[in-house]
């Protein structure tokens, strides 16, 4: 939400800095999305409750959801892919088609936002919610994320139609300032992928 992150969780999880905590009754994602974008603050909202999953969905039954998938894509070398668009690192990845897949629209979209054959993909890293408007309307965008491989270190290709203006591969320890200026949400799915990586 404008950068700013709604936990729930059914007990507070360690090493969370100064959350504002909410209870169920004050879950209206649509009122914590326009509050958000009136702050130049990220903010960290907490609710904690046993009935988590239950909430969240009732939550989702009301929002719009399109579905995206995306990868994190590693070379023969130990690199990763990533991507620059709209003045932000950040992962390649896109909507699901019609009766498409998530993990086949992954590749898809990393093949064509880097113009690279991908060799093989595999397991899920973890499914991500951001929230956005559309034409006046709060959209709740759920992306499924793959670990994905290409052979030796391919050249790229940009997709300038789809405003990404920098493909390239950095390998592990050149994450630090990519992780500095990208979005929360990708920051999680690095983490989740290595978590020999330490930034």
């Amino acid at each position: 939400m404008n950068q700013s992150l709604l936990i729930m969780a059914d007990c507070v999880p360690k090493g969370l800095k100064n959350p504002q905590t909410i209870g169920k009754q004050d879950i209206d994602v649509k009122k914590l999305f326009n509050k958000s974008c009136k702050s130049s603050q990220k903010k960290v909202y907490l609710m904690v409750d046993k009935d988590v999953k239950n909430i969240f969905e009732n939550i989702i039954s009301k929002i719009k959801v399109i579905k995206a998938a995306g990868g994190l894509v590693k070379n023969g070398k130990g690199e990763y892919l990533w991507i620059h668009r709209l003045g932000k690192w950040d992962l390649p990845k896109g909507k699901v088609e019609g009766n498409e897949k998530t993990r086949e629209a992954a590749v898809r979209e990393v093949e064509e936002e880097c113009g690279v054959k991908v060799d093989y993909s595999g397991k899920k890293i973890l499914t991500t919610y951001h929230t956005y408007q559309m034409s006046g309307k709060l959209i709740l965008k759920q992306t499924a994320w793959y670990e994905m491989g290409v052979n030796n270190s391919p050249e790229l290709t940009p997709q300038i139609e789809e405003d990404i203006d920098i493909v390239s591969w950095f390998a592990p320890n050149k994450w630090r300032t990519l992780l500095g200026d990208t979005y929360p949400l990708i920051y999680d799915v690095v983490e989740k992928a290595s978590s020999h990586f330490k930034p």
